[in-house]
């Protein structure tokens, strides 16, 4: 759902006339805080299950411990990997696409 609000608001800033590298950073950057949160609350949420001894632990446990390293790595990937491979494929486009304009080529 994040990464979708991200790259939504990328175009959008794109439509402007934005370039590819500015509008991912500025989206990424509107986009940080609130990803960063809900991650946080899910966190601390589950952060009891994660940490429990008691009984039924053995169940409990290895699963919570799973969604808390997802929900804290999950933010981390969106707001790093995700668009830093969505402007290299931005810019492959934009360039092929110029390629075929100067031969000639019906796209």
């Amino acid at each position: 759902m994040n990464g979708i609000l991200v790259i939504t608001y990328f175009n959008q800033l794109r439509a402007e006339g934005m370039s590819a590298p500015d509008a991912m950073r500025q989206a990424a950057e509107q986009r940080m805080r609130p990803m960063l949160m809900t991650a946080l609350s899910a966190c601390i949420g589950l952060l009891p299950a994660a940490l429990s001894t008691g009984i039924g632990s053995q169940v409990q446990r290895p699963l919570a411990v799973v969604v808390v390293g997802g929900m804290l790595l999950g933010p981390i990937m969106l707001l790093v990997v995700a668009p830093a491979l969505q402007v290299l494929v931005v810019e492959w486009s934009e360039r092929r696409g110029r390629r075929r304009l100067d031969r000639g080529d019906a796209a």
